[in-house]
C-alpha cells in the first residue's frame, strides 16, 4: 500500500470511529501493525524480546486511536508514532535491569571453569572454540552466552576517548541520533509531498534524494533551467510553511 492510499485508509477508518463503528477501531489497529513493528526494532538488542516490545507497542497503537481527534489536522500516524515510543519506553524503564536467562548463566558458569582448568592443563589461554568443545556446545552458542552474561556498563561509567578527560559514556550518546525526531520528520516530510503536484515532487525527488543538477532536471521536463530553479524555491517554500505550520 502506497503513502498516499494508507492514509486514505486511515481517514476513512477515522471518520467511522468517529460514528461509533467499533469494527472500524479494529481495523486502524490492525493496518498500522506494521508501523509498531518498525518502531519496536529500534528497541532490539537491549534485553527485550521482539515480540515483548511489539505487545507494548500495540498499546501504545491502541491508547492512540482511541485518543486521535481529526480535527487536529494531523495525520494518524504522526501523532501513533510518539505514543508507541512512550509506551515502549515505559516498558524499558520499569521492567528495570536486563535479565538473562538461566540456560545462559549457566554456560558462561561453566565456560568460566572450563577456561581455568584448561589453562591450568596447557599452560596457555585457551581459545573459544576449545572452551565451547568441552561444553559440546557451538563457538556461536558459547559467545552468544557470554556476551549476553556480561555485566551491563552503567551510562555514568567514564570512559576515555582519547581527546580529554574521562567522561561519562552518556555524554556518547549523539543528539543528532534522536531515532523519533527522524520518524516524526520523515512523516511530516511525506505529509509535505503530498500536498504538491506531480512536477513540484518530480523536482525535490530529483534534487535532493537523486542529487540531480537543475540542469539535468530541466531537460527532463522540458523547461529551461531557470524555470526549474524558480519551481525549486516555490516549493521550498510552500514546503517550509507545511513543516512550520
Amino acid at each position: 500500500m502506497g503513502i498516499d492510499s494508507y492514509r486514505e485508509n486511515n481517514d476513512a477508518l477515522l471518520l467511522r470511529i468517529k460514528r461509533g463503528d467499533e469494527k472500524a477501531r479494529a481495523e486502524l489497529i490492525e493496518s498500522n501493525m506494521g508501523l509498531v513493528r518498525s518502531v519496536a526494532k529500534r528497541f532490539l538488542g537491549r534485553g527485550h524480546e521482539a515480540d515483548d516490545l511489539f505487545q507494548i507497542g500495540c498499546i501504545g497503537l491502541i491508547k492512540a486511536a482511541d485518543r486521535f481527534d481529526m480535527s487536529v489536522g494531523t495525520a494518524f500516524s504522526t501523532y501513533a508514532v510518539p505514543m508507541i515510543i512512550g509506551e515502549i519506553k515505559r516498558f524499558i524503564r520499569d521492567d528495570g535491569i536486563i535479565k538473562v536467562s538461566r540456560a545462559y548463566k549457566n554456560i558462561a558458569y561453566k565456560a568460566a571453569t572450563v577456561k581455568e582448568r584448561l589453562a591450568a592443563e596447557t599452560k596457555c589461554e585457551p581459545t573459544l572454540s576449545e572452551i565451547a568443545a568441552e561444553l559440546d556446545i557451538t563457538p556461536q552458542e558459547l559467545s552468544t552466552a557470554l556476551e549476553a552474561s556480561r555485566r551491563p556498563e552503567s551510562l555514568y561509567a567514564a570512559f576515555d576517548d582519547g581527546k580529554s578527560e574521562s567522561r561519562p559514556a552518556l555524554e556518547k550518546i549523539s543528539d543528532s541520533e534522536d531515532y523519533e525526531q527522524k520518524i516524526e520528520n520523515r512523516i511530516m516530510l511525506d505529509q509535505a509531498l503530498k500536498n504538491m503536484d506531480e512536477r513540484e515532487r518530480m523536482i525535490i525527488f530529483m534534487r535532493y534524494f537523486k542529487r540531480r543538477t537543475q540542469t539535468e532536471i530541466a531537460e527532463m521536463l522540458g523547461i529551461s533551467q531557470v524555470q526549474v530553479s524558480r519551481l525549486e524555491k516555490k516549493v521550498l517554500l510552500k514546503m517550509r510553511k507545511e513543516l512550520t505550520g
